[in-house]
């Protein structure tokens, strides 16, 4: 008997123990994943109240409505996530799932949006200082005289041969557009990875809401992407784009 009771107890210590650990980790889970999704939503509210006063009327309503749209999000997962812990036994799971992607996919898009008008600014900064300040460069050459005078003698030329005369210009305006693009981004890494993290995130919500599916394997690998750049930018955060 002594020796059944010696061979009892460990297993029943070690079971009692496993099951404390279970509910401690139980009821820290409920505790801290509103407490967590309810800062976010402070935290998205705040920046929006910062960006409300920013100069930039076009960064102004784009960072603003972002923020706002992240706040919903946040505001959406805690819906869902009291729902799941059975405080909402009632709730549509799948209908406030979409909601906050539709939130979701709209903030990404300003942010998108926001990316794309800092990029135009800085092109026209960088061609501005790169001409001089001139746009010589980019008008279209002066008439000639007898365009000038209303000479009809110099034959125009056809239909079939202005496409071929406009494609060499089409290609040099294009390849001086993507050289100072490059330029512009490789000298603006917080403003790279902000895009690159934006355009990562954006086909999570597109996947979610069936807009376009592109698969879990895809949809993980552009999650795994996105966290490695956040990651980044916290360990240094100069690379975060601002404001």
């Amino acid at each position: 008997m002594r020796h059944l009771c010696l061979r009892i107890m460990p297993q029943a210590y070690s079971i009692g123990i496993s099951l404390c650990l279970n509910s401690v980790s139980w009821v820290s889970h409920l505790s801290l994943s509103p407490v967590m999704r309810l800062g976010n939503s402070a935290e998205a509210v705040e920046a929006a109240k910062r960006a409300v006063h920013l100069s930039d009327s076009v960064l102004r309503l784009c960072l603003t409505v972002a923020h706002l749209n992240k706040a919903m999000y946040f505001a959406c997962d805690n819906v869902l996530w009291a729902g799941k812990a059975g405080l909402l036994p009632k709730l549509d799971q799948d209908k406030w799932s979409q909601r906050s992607f539709r939130y979701y996919l709209f903030a990404l898009i300003l942010n998108l949006t926001r990316d794309a008008y800092e990029i135009r600014l800085l092109m026209e900064r960088e061609a501005r200082s790169s001409h001089g300040g001139s746009n010589a460069t980019w008008t279209s050459s002066p008439p000639s005289p007898s365009q000038e005078n209303g000479d009809l003698s110099h034959p125009h030329p056809s239909s079939s041969s202005f496409p071929v005369a406009i494609l060499p210009l089409l290609s040099e305006r294009f390849g001086r557009q993507f050289h100072l693009l490059g330029t512009v981004l490789s000298s603006n890494p917080p403003l790279l990875l902000d895009l690159l993290k934006n355009a990562c995130d954006v086909f999570i919500p597109l996947d979610r809401l069936g807009i376009y599916p592109t698969g879990q394997g895809f949809v993980g690998a552009c999650g795994l992407a996105s966290s490695v750049l956040s990651i980044l930018t916290i360990v240094h955060p100069w690379l975060k784009l601002k404001p």
